[in-house]
């Protein structure tokens, strides 16, 4: 099935982007949340006025996410766990924790922007990327540290 992306989707495409997916995802995920328009053959006349529209859209939030990156860009994030033998966590330090971290400093950062390899499960500093839009990245340093 034909789609008009609306929305970036990961892995799928980008605004304005007519892609072939799956009939059932499709009809049961993008078109119900508004992610995608069907590839009609009207819909591909009006694609034009819609790319137009997308990319002053695309452009204002480039511009915001370049702000945003060069404000997150080496911030640091402290967290203390409690530890095992040989430094292990008991737990780990997940995306999820680094995006509350840095909510509580006051960036708006939501936890699937962090990109973590893995979860953080012994003390140390760590490089974190937070993508921040299509190709704009931050990184944060999140420093481990054993609690007392």
């Amino acid at each position: 099935m034909q789609i008009i992306l609306q929305e970036d989707i990961e892995k799928l495409g980008h605004r304005g982007d007519i892609v072939t997916v799956k009939p059932g995802y499709a009809r049961n995920f993008l078109l119900p949340h508004k992610l995608a328009i069907e590839a009609t053959t009207g819909n591909m006349k009006a694609l034009e006025r819609i790319r137009t529209s997308l990319a002053k859209k695309t452009a204002t939030e480039l511009e915001a996410a370049q702000k945003q990156a060069a404000l997150v860009n080496g911030v640091a994030v402290r967290f203390t766990r409690k530890t095992g033998e040989n430094d292990q966590l008991f737990g780990s330090v997940t995306t999820a924790d680094i995006a509350e971290a840095l909510a509580a400093q006051g960036f708006k950062i939501d936890k699937r922007q962090v990109q973590l390899r893995e979860s953080i499960k012994a003390l140390g500093e760590y490089p974190v990327t937070i993508k921040i839009f299509r190709d704009v990245t931050a990184e944060v340093k999140a420093h481990v540290e054993k609690e007392s």
